[in-house]
């Protein structure tokens, strides 16, 4: 019997898995489907998540991914919903000037309406769970350590964006308590008060010692690096990243040439990875004890990855299970096929090996 111990898993990793499971969920409105995607990731961050502060996050992303449906069908609702056969109530329609021809403010509701706010909605809302499953169970300090040279200081940026909502969520987590050391009873808007003030107070520490540190390791410096090869750096980067803008559209986008698809997006990325390299020649630093890809990430990744694909497959080859009718309406169906690939994208629950007790 195999005993894995227990190890941080490379961050890379998760974030492969997750956009996997991302795109999955971008390639079909099946609310069936999106619901069975939100539960992998969830499955997945409630079995292989760690102690560590940035894993609070995930259910402010559950929060704002509520947010993101019930804002899609009130959005339905006040901007006329009243286009389908079937409708639930009627409202007071306001009228508008001639000017806003076109625009109709209330009025009837119908159940077609409705149901596409919110299957939009729930596809919007399980893309941003399964990012935020990533930013659960990556810490992102080491996710700095296996970027590029050329990216790094790009890096430190994003690593700090990442860190924003868990930082929050852990100075709110850490003022609640200690108002209940305190013996405050309020609750709810009562104490929004004194619960912003802390954490405002609190952020802003953290800005200034970050700001602080970064500055002492010189963070910012140019180096020695001549100005020729930071401008042909600078413009293989910008027209790589436009080329994989590109590609990407034109991969998701039915309508557009097949030109501007994947050999787009194969140029561009070939054209980026060239400026990295380039721009990576002249950063020296040294990373202490980088993580190693072991066979673990790869099953992981390729969990998310290969869920991603197939439902890309499933969307060009039969769409009519991924995309419910609207008109005229149906019942939802689950297909068989794309069930399997998203319960492929739960299996980092078993393969990934458990997170250490304390975060490193």
């Amino acid at each position: 019997m195999t005993v894995r111990l227990p190890r941080n898993l490379h961050p890379g990793a998760w974030w492969l898995w997750a956009l996997g499971l991302a795109t999955a969920a971008s390639r079909t409105t099946n609310p069936l489907l999106l619901l069975l995607i939100a539960a992998a990731a969830g499955l997945v961050v409630v079995n292989r998540r760690s102690q560590a502060p940035w894993t609070l996050a995930f259910r402010l992303y559950l929060l704002l991914g509520c947010c993101v449906v019930t804002g899609r069908v009130v959005f339905r609702i006040i901007f006329g919903g009243g286009e389908g056969e079937h409708i639930l109530f009627t409202l007071p329609q306001i009228p508008l000037p001639a000017w806003a021809a076109g625009i109709r403010l209330f009025g009837p509701v119908a159940a077609e309406q409705l149901l596409g706010g919110l299957y939009d909605g729930l596809r919007l809302a399980t893309m941003l769970i399964c990012l935020g499953a990533a930013n659960a169970l990556a810490n992102p300090k080491r996710m700095l350590k296996a970027m590029p040279s050329a990216l790094y200081e790009v890096g430190v940026a994003v690593t700090v964006a990442l860190s924003v909502a868990p930082q929050l969520a852990e100075s709110v987590l850490r003022v609640r308590r200690a108002r209940k050391l305190r013996g405050g009873a309020q609750r709810g808007m009562r104490a929004l008060h004194g619960i912003v003030i802390p954490v405002l107070e609190d952020s802003l520490d953290r800005s200034l010692a970050l700001a602080a540190a970064m500055d002492s390791r010189g963070y910012g410096r140019t180096g020695d690096l001549p100005r020729r090869i930071r401008l042909l750096t600078g413009a293989l980067v910008l027209a790589g990243l436009s080329g994989v803008c590109v590609g990407v559209y034109g991969v998701l986008d039915a309508t557009t040439p097949r030109y501007l698809g994947l050999p787009m997006l194969g140029t561009g990325l070939l054209v980026a990875t060239a400026g990295f390299v380039i721009g990576g020649r002249g950063v020296r630093r040294t990373v202490y004890r980088p993580d190693r890809w072991r066979p673990a990430e790869t099953l992981v990744a390729l969990c998310g990855l290969g869920t991603g694909a197939l439902l890309f497959l499933t969307a060009e080859v039969d769409a009519a299970d991924l995309y419910p009718s609207l008109s005229p309406l149906s019942w939802p169906e689950l297909p068989l096929l794309s069930a399997f690939a998203v319960l492929a994208g739960a299996l980092p629950a078993w393969l990934a090996p458990p997170p250490p007790r304390s975060s490193v």
